[in-house]
């Protein structure tokens, strides 16, 4: 593994390991200076880079355990929330919440923060009652909700900080069937004036707009199947498939239509049983308050004709607060603001800046795993629990060997 999955970082790791049993694992972390963990790549930012050994994950025994009775299922941190999805449906079980991409890493996505979306659903590290951590000793951690109290909230979403996780234990629902509808045409104004209507009118709400004009061009509503239709009078519905980014192909987009399916099916956007695009993209997130939605839309609307030129699609979207000490959902329920950029960094870089100053009164966090230029004491000063978590990381990695460049930069600097 050379590069990130965008290709817009070379890892400059000496070397790269592959082990295939977690004792391996962990006698390589014990005799390591630096080492870092990486899942499927998919971090657009430095997160998971090192100068020391580079951990592919991928490699370790893809277990997924479900235990019925628990209702839990414990699943390797490399195995991908496809297959993880599948098995747990053809169990009758089910994740609360998925991401867009169902192509991504169990343990990096929970690393990460990254969330999926729904006004009551929370983020994917929500789901987690415990998990394995090697640390640098080489020995075994384990960690759970029960046991380990705040200790626990601040070590799920670590960003890799602690050690390296192997397995999880995640928390499980019977399985649903969801059902997805497409709108086009919905106006800013009736967007801003109507947003908890808007949010609330399915199980997972998501908007789209290419920031080329004051409206979103497609929203999409997955809801559930036994539940009623909602009216949707702001926008008209869809009569042809939709791809998020316009004039691509939506082959590989999830069934639209009202067709009720499995949740792991409609949950995501995009099918799993293909590579989810090039790779030709930079992408970047950031959170605010749910109260400055809003706001933060009309401040980005005011920006228009400096985004649009290097943006493929922006996506608004709603999760639940919780309370893990680094998730960017922390104490307060979030609009996420997605940009899915062109792959031009030195073009895409000016552009976040001014996004991130446009946004600075609504007090934006940053997704750890994507781009952003947001001074490092800034993001942390927008963290209420990071001199605790600071603190759990000192007293579980004194020597920093799973810092790296990135942590370094954001934890320390």
């Amino acid at each position: 593994m050379q590069n990130n999955w965008a290709g817009n970082l070379t890892f400059s790791a000496a070397e790269v390991r592959r082990p295939a049993t977690v004792a391996e694992l962990r006698a390589l972390v014990a005799a390591g200076r630096r080492v870092k963990a990486v899942g499927s790549a998919h971090s657009f930012s430095d997160i998971a880079d090192t100068d020391g050994t580079l951990v592919d994950v991928s490699a370790l025994p893809p277990e997924i355990d479900v235990d019925s009775a628990a209702r839990t299922v414990r699943v390797a941190a490399g195995v991908r929330y496809a297959e993880l999805a599948a098995h747990l449906h053809s169990r009758g079980f089910a994740l609360p919440n998925m991401a867009s991409l169902p192509h991504i890493s169990v343990g990096g996505s929970v690393a990460t923060g990254t969330h999926g979306s729904g006004d009551a659903n929370g983020g994917l590290a929500t789901s987690v009652s415990g998990f394995d951590l090697v640390t640098a000793d080489g020995g075994i951690h384990t960690m759970s909700r029960a046991a380990d109290g705040g200790a626990f909230d601040g070590a799920v979403v670590a960003l890799g900080a602690l050690g390296v996780v192997t397995h999880l234990t995640l928390d499980l629902r019977p399985a649903f069937d969801i059902r997805q509808r497409v709108f086009t045409g919905l106006e800013l104004a009736d967007a801003t004036a109507n947003f908890d209507a808007i949010t609330a009118a399915a199980y997972s709400v998501s908007l789209f707009t290419d920031w080329r004009g004051p409206r979103f061009t497609q929203v999409w509503l997955k809801q559930l199947a036994d539940a009623p239709g909602a009216d949707f009078p702001w926008a008209k519905p869809a009569d042809t498939k939709m791809h998020p980014v316009p004039g691509v192909d939506p082959v590989h987009c999830t069934e639209q239509f009202d067709v009720p399916g499995p949740w792991h099916e409609r949950l995501p956007h995009f099918r799993p049983g293909f590579t989810p695009s090039s790779g030709d993209e930079l992408q970047s997130e950031y959170l605010v308050p749910r109260a400055h939605a809003a706001a933060a839309l009309t401040a980005l609307d005011a920006m228009r004709d400096t985004i649009a030129p290097v943006l493929q699609i922006c996506e608004v979207r709603t999760v639940a607060a919780d309370r893990l000490w680094l998730s960017p959902a922390y104490g307060r329920d979030t609009v996420c603001l997605h940009f899915t950029w062109i792959k031009d960094t030195a073009r895409v870089l000016p552009v976040l800046g001014a996004i991130e100053q446009a946004l600075a009164p609504y007090d934006p966090r940053p997704h750890w795993g994507k781009l952003f230029t947001t001074a490092p004491a800034e993001v942390r000063a927008r963290y209420p629990r990071m001199p605790d978590f600071l603190a759990l990381a000192s007293a579980t990695d004194p020597a920093r060997t799973f810092s790296n460049g990135f942590l370094d930069r954001m934890l320390h600097a």
